[in-house]
């Protein structure tokens, strides 16, 4: 019989942000949010109640709408895809972690709003930069609130871009124990991704918000047919997208690839697109261009949009960090990039580690991470 002392799994799905907690095969301490829900197709039902965990979802709203150690996981149900003993929400669980899950706003279990319906061009008015500035700081406080305690991060992705950019602008620090980053994303100035290089280069994400779609769904007929036309217009081989886009990955368990085409990719904002290929073009991390001088001095009060220091980045943090050889969104040069910023960071407070054959899937759905990476990741935890 499992261990009933363990500590609970909670799951929180952004905009507005829903809550889930569960103790596995024990009684469920219910959380009291603004709203709550259960729904039947929920990420309770789906993926944590399959795996003998109890499981609740709650709704908490954003302040921006007018619109045992605590832990982060960053992004979403993609933590939850692996058997519960090679997954690493699980695992950290199992460790004695109150473990806290977080999908990003505009995902199909976090697409809630208080007064904008979701296929407005409002409710998809945003890039990465709203999340920085918006969803991680209220969701981290009300982790923080709720628990009293200050969380560990863990980031994968587009994940640790928020993360680093929030930590650089002193954001979560004083509620941040320490942060793991995951494929880390500061630069993606050499990112050798054919898919997303040429998507790019190509202005992609700006022809079709110039069409009027602003919900970039990767299985929505709009993206899928230029998508078509890049495959066909610039010989990448399409026919395995997941490697087109992430790099040749080593060790992903195949019985989980299934799962994971029956949940992602989930959609974002055509603008948080717009963003990402900005960053690409240009090798800088930078909030949004709005490619007008009169529209950013408008958000910014100057011309062009402020870079995110990464140089502000605490010495004192304790960061680990794994990134991969074969990884083609999280390129080696672009992580040698930040770790060249990182060299003054305080030996004993940052870990680095480098997987010579991960690409940037093997991270999340690896059949092997949870010996390779997550053992080292939570024992770093364990130092904190």
């Amino acid at each position: 019989m499992a261990n009933t002392s363990l500590s609970p799994i909670l799951l929180i799905l952004l905009w507005g942000l829903t809550l889930a907690t569960g103790r596995k095969l024990s009684p469920l301490t219910t959380t009291t949010a603004t709203f709550s829900s259960s729904p039947t197709d929920g990420i309770c039902s789906s993926m944590v109640k399959t795996q003998a965990y109890t499981c609740e979802e709650h709704l908490i709203l954003l302040l921006m709408l007018a619109i045992n150690v605590v832990l982060w996981l960053q992004d979403g149900i993609t933590w939850l895809l692996l058997p519960s003993k090679q997954s690493l929400a699980f695992l950290l669980a199992d460790n004695g972690f109150d473990v806290w899950v977080a999908n990003t706003r505009g995902t199909k279990y976090s697409r809630q709003h208080m007064t904008l319906p979701t296929n407005s061009s409002d409710y998809w008015n945003w890039s990465w930069d709203e999340l920085v500035a918006y969803d991680l700081p209220a969701t981290f406080k009300y982790v923080h609130d709720l628990t009293g305690q200050k969380l560990h991060y863990v980031g994968h992705s587009q994940g640790t871009l928020i993360a680093l950019a929030a930590f650089s602008q002193d954001q979560l620090l004083n509620i941040l124990r320490s942060a793991a980053l995951l494929s880390p994303i500061a630069y993606v100035g050499q990112m050798t991704s054919p898919l997303a290089k040429n998507a790019a280069e190509n202005f992609i994400a700006e022809s079709l918000y110039n069409f009027g779609v602003f919900e970039f769904n990767m299985r929505g007929v709009s993206v899928i047919k230029f998508l078509k036309d890049l495959c066909n217009n610039t010989g990448i081989d399409c026919t395995n997208l997941l490697t087109s886009f992430t790099g040749p990955n080593c060790c992903l368990n195949p019985s989980i690839v299934n799962v994971f085409l029956d949940h992602e990719p989930q959609s974002t904002a055509t603008k948080n697109m717009i963003h990402l290929s900005q960053m690409i073009r240009e090798g800088t991390t930078s909030m949004f261009d709005y490619q007008n001088q009169d529209e950013n001095i408008k958000h910014y009060g100057q011309p062009t949009p402020p870079a995110y220091d990464m140089t502000r980045i605490p010495n004192e943090l304790p960061l680990f960090l794994s990134y991969g050889g074969a990884d083609a969104l999280s390129d080696v040069k672009d992580v040698q990039r930040l770790l060249e910023i990182l060299k003054d960071h305080h030996p004993d407070k940052l870990v680095v580690q480098y997987r010579n054959d991960y690409a940037h899937a093997d991270y999340v759905m690896g059949e092997n991470a949870y010996r390779d990476v997550y053992e080292p990741l939570i024992s770093f935890f364990r130092l904190q």
